[in-house]
């Protein structure tokens, strides 16, 4: 299933705890894929990543044909 936030317009830090709220609840869901719409803010990118992706091992890439995107999977199999 693929889910996507746009977070044009949401102040950083609010956008933040957005994301993470948005991928916790996909993630009950596994192997979801979510497109996280930034814009051209490689500062929200990288808090992103750092505060939310990294923390919680999401697999991630921004496409180098839309730089404006964050592409996050979820690949874990339990069984």
């Amino acid at each position: 299933m693929t889910h996507e936030i746009d977070l044009h317009g949401i102040p950083h830090d609010e956008a933040i705890l957005e994301v993470e709220d948005f991928l916790l609840r996909a993630s009950v869901n596994f192997g979801f894929e979510a497109t996280i719409i930034t814009g051209n803010s490689y500062r929200l990118q990288r808090k992103i990543m750092d505060e939310v992706l990294d923390v919680y091992k999401f697999k991630y890439y921004i496409p180098s044909n839309n730089l404006g995107i964050i592409k996050v999977r979820d690949d874990r199999v339990y069984g």
